[in-house]
């Protein structure tokens, strides 16, 4: 008899205890309204998608640019694009290619409109305003990594169960809080508008983590919850299929990518950790100076440092940072003198 940990059977019981809580079909006519805009409200719900990623656009542009989380928290919360999005994690589930298509022509039309606008709405504020290099709403979503994948895996698990329940369906407000998907689309127009076209990079990819994460982890909570038992009788396999393989190739592609961005992350970390460790050795002799920055760059690195004191030789440091790089390397060495004056003294 073989035994199982506890941690299998943990995820073991949990799937069982997901199959058995299977979707309400009385709750299935309340769920197709909320997510797929067709029929009589049609209109009347594509009206309210624009207007809300409209302010939603505007609100994260400017709350980004000024730096104001409570701005951003508050332009993630309205922002609709979640909506569509999970449409389509729906769709493929229940086999219905026209509604398919039908959401992904809705969320393609909401990024390019949210870039657009971004790029509008900042196009008259100089760059010198727009702190790209300390600007925390800008910095933290240009350098996406495998932990926001998994963010997002979690996140749009979560916002897939909660729509998939009427009793906790109003939960996902709090789950678009926790899943950025307008701000990256802002932070990418205003990079696009400032043409820093590697933040704009960083921050589209940010958004396509989140995008394909809520395609696939809302997929699989909608198949374990038995969504697919209420879908068409004459759906397409062979199109579900192919659309189940993008989806898996997608989270694959950003996953690989996302790795390579890690990894990017962490050689710079440690290669500006130990280029401190080797200032602070060499400056050991001369306790009046203080690190004051460094920055390191392919071929050379810059160095300020703050005091009065004579400087060590340049020449001890040198074969401490090839060390360090692995290669030879310029140092710029910047020296800021410190003054102190007491009044009345």
């Amino acid at each position: 008899m073989i035994t199982l940990s506890p941690e299998v059977s943990m995820i073991t019981d949990f799937l069982d205890k997901m199959r058995m809580n299977r979707f309400d079909p009385q709750y299935f006519p309340n769920f197709e309204n909320r997510l797929f805009f067709e029929g009589e409200r049609k209109n009347h719900q594509i009206v309210n998608f624009v207007v809300l990623l409209t302010l939603a656009a505007i609100i994260a542009t400017y709350g980004i640019v000024t730096d104001s989380t409570a701005s951003v928290i508050g332009a993630m919360i309205i922002a609709p694009l979640m909506t569509p999005i999970m449409a389509s994690a729906a769709a493929v589930i229940l086999g219905s290619t026209i509604r398919l298509k039908q959401a992904l022509r809705l969320v393609v039309l909401g990024i390019l409109g949210v870039i657009a606008l971004s790029i509008l709405l900042t196009f008259f504020i100089p760059d010198s305003i727009i702190a790209f290099s300390t600007n925390s709403q800008i910095t933290s979503r240009v350098s996406p990594g495998l932990l926001d994948l998994m963010i997002a895996l979690a996140a749009g698990a979560a916002g897939a169960y909660a729509i998939g329940r009427q009793e906790i369906a109003d939960s996902l407000a709090g789950v678009a809080i926790a899943i950025s998907l307008v701000p990256p689309l802002c932070v990418a127009g205003i990079s696009l508008g400032s043409g820093r076209w590697l933040d704009a990079g960083g921050a589209f990819l940010l958004f396509l983590t989140n995008f394909f994460a809520i395609l696939f982890a809302g997929a699989i909570i909608f198949r374990l919850m038995g969504l697919e038992e209420l879908g068409f009788r004459d759906a397409s396999k062979e199109a579900k299929q192919k659309a189940i393989r993008v989806i898996i190739a997608g989270v694959l592609l950003i996953s690989l990518l996302l790795t390579v961005t890690t990894y990017n992350a962490y050689v710079a970390t440690t290669e500006l950790t130990d280029t401190a460790a080797a200032v602070k050795e060499w400056l050991s002799g001369s306790s009046d100076f203080q690190i004051v920055a460094i920055k390191v760059r392919p071929t050379d690195v810059d160095i300020t440092i703050r005091g009065d004191s004579p400087v060590p030789p340049l020449a001890t440091l040198y074969p401490k940072l090839n060390m360090v790089y692995g290669h030879s390397v310029k140092i710029n060495l910047h020296v800021i003198p410190f003054t102190s004056q007491s009044y009345p003294s």
